[in-house]
């Protein structure tokens, strides 16, 4: 299934969120910090402004992204875990 986000929303798969603490301790599941970063799979056209005009989105497909830890809404598409964004929720880009 695809799915296609909206205005200007975006579409993110988090990162896989650390299996082992720094000490060399296995993490449960549920002691994992949810994670804040992920890499953008698809972008909506962006924010139609009240002049009628579109703002294109500022991040392209394929970038890795921050986001706040309770930013979006997660969903499951095909057992993949997804967030989808408002492009206003994303905090910054990872330039490599």
């Amino acid at each position: 299934m695809k799915i296609k986000p909206l205005e200007d929303r975006i579409v993110v798969k988090p990162a896989e969120a650390e299996s082992t603490s720094s000490g060399g301790i296995v993490l449960p599941e549920s002691a994992k910090e949810k994670q804040t970063r992920g890499k953008v799979l698809h972008i909506g056209p962006g924010k139609l402004l009240d002049s009628g005009k579109r703002v294109p989105p500022s991040v392209s497909v394929g970038d890795e992204v921050y986001y706040g830890q309770y930013a979006g809404t997660e969903i499951k598409i095909d057992d993949q875990k997804l967030v989808i964004l408002e492009e206003s929720e994303l905090l910054g880009v990872v330039n490599r």
